[in-house]
């Protein structure tokens, strides 16, 4: 006899059933999410003033500025002025030992002396060779008149032409001496002035007027030359330096309005114009430099601090324009969300120039129009019932 198998349903397990419920209650909560107006803001679009801007990051600099050092070497006796302060052309900003120099100066002017002595002992030597050479031409010419009625020999004619000829070269090498003393007056007179000059190197005054912006060396420092003793700056034009990518070069010229914020004064802002634009790209960042002239500058401020500058490339009057962060994207379309009635409905927009925060809206979009904001929570879709946020 053949044996009989019973089969019974089989009892789902505590941990299944409880997925199921779980699986029930989300899709219960999906559909009720779903169905629950969206949470969202207002914007109501109206008529402003949108500006386009190319923006840059940069630096403040002097547009003149000098590193003042020493053109000889030399142990610094003083440093008048600090870094801070303000000076005036012609003010002394640095001082040298002049010990030595001076004590040159001094003997370079006692050289000078006697050469002009020199001199002037080979001008009366050429004197009194001319006197001698003058009466020994005399003696001749009474010789030879004494020699043509046979008064006197041959020998004597010959012994006063002989004395001519030997006054003759005295007073040539007269003449040699006083060249060769006025020769050394000058050289003596070059060395004076050389040393004089050098002198006065032990001074260095301000070329110009204007701000110290660094001290490098202290008193009783030994220099050599061209080493730096203080940055001078010139006050009179300051402007920022910003680094602006190439893509960005046809929209730029010289007198754009522009607008400077510091890092140091966040919040705040400072007018500026385009003074020149930077003619090489560097050509790893692909960016070039524009000089922008600052109007104003805050209270306090430093020569490199950091700075971004906003150059004003466009300008839109009286033009509907949005916040830019409301504007979406929709299969590559711009639009945005307004509200009809209780639903979002979707629009799209055609844009025209992007400004601080702003963006215009040439078409599709009326004066009056609310755009509409959802929190990050749940996005906003075509036809969705929204609801004001308290």
């Amino acid at each position: 006899m053949a044996s009989m198998q019973l089969s019974f349903p089989r009892i789902p397990s505590k941990r299944t059933a409880f997925g199921v419920v779980l699986a029930l209650l989300g899709a219960a909560f999906g559909v009720w999410l779903s169905l629950r107006p969206v949470p969202v803001g207002v914007h109501v679009v109206s008529k402003q003033t949108v500006v386009a801007e190319v923006m840059g990051t940069g630096t403040l600099e002097a547009r003149v500025g000098a590193t003042i050092g020493s053109k000889i070497a030399g142990r610094i006796e003083s440093i008048p002025v600090d870094q801070g302060d303000r000076v005036e052309p012609g003010q002394v900003l640095l001082r040298l030992d002049d010990a030595d120099l001076s004590r040159q100066v001094d003997v370079a002017r006692a050289d000078h002396a006697a050469a002009e002595a020199v001199v002037q002992r080979a001008l009366a030597d050429k004197v009194r060779s001319e006197a001698v050479l003058a009466a020994a031409r005399r003696e001749l010419a009474r010789i030879r008149e004494l020699a043509s009625k046979s008064v006197v020999s041959q020998a004597e004619a010959d012994a006063a032409q002989d004395s001519v000829q030997i006054a003759e070269a005295g007073l040539g090498a007269a003449r040699a001496a006083v060249t060769e003393a006025e020769g050394r007056v000058t050289a003596s007179a070059r060395s004076l002035d050389y040393q004089a000059a050098l002198l006065t190197e032990t001074v260095i005054k301000a070329p110009f007027a204007g701000l110290i912006t660094r001290r490098h060396r202290e008193q009783g420092d030994v220099l050599v030359p061209g080493s730096p003793v203080l940055t001078l700056i010139s006050t009179e034009e300051l402007w920022v330096s910003a680094w602006v990518d190439e893509t960005e070069m046809g929209r730029l010229a010289a007198g754009q309005k522009a607008r400077v914020e510091f890092r140091s004064h966040p919040g705040r802002e400072y007018g500026g114009a385009v003074a020149r634009l930077g003619r090489e790209v560097d050509r790893e960042t692909r960016e070039f430099v524009v000089d922008v002239r600052v109007d104003d500058l805050p209270q306090n401020w430093a020569i490199g601090q950091r700075t971004e500058v906003f150059v004003a490339v466009g300008r839109a009057e009286e033009a509907l324009a949005v916040p830019a962060r409301l504007i979406r994207r929709e299969q590559g379309a711009p639009g945005v969300f307004v509200r009809e009635g209780d639903r979002a409905r979707w629009r799209e927009v055609t844009l025209g120039i992007r400004g601080r925060g702003l963006v215009q809206v040439a078409e599709g979009l009326r004066e009056g129009d609310e755009v509409l904001e959802a929190g990050a929570a749940r996005a906003l879709e075509d036809g969705a019932r929204v609801v004001l946020s308290p």
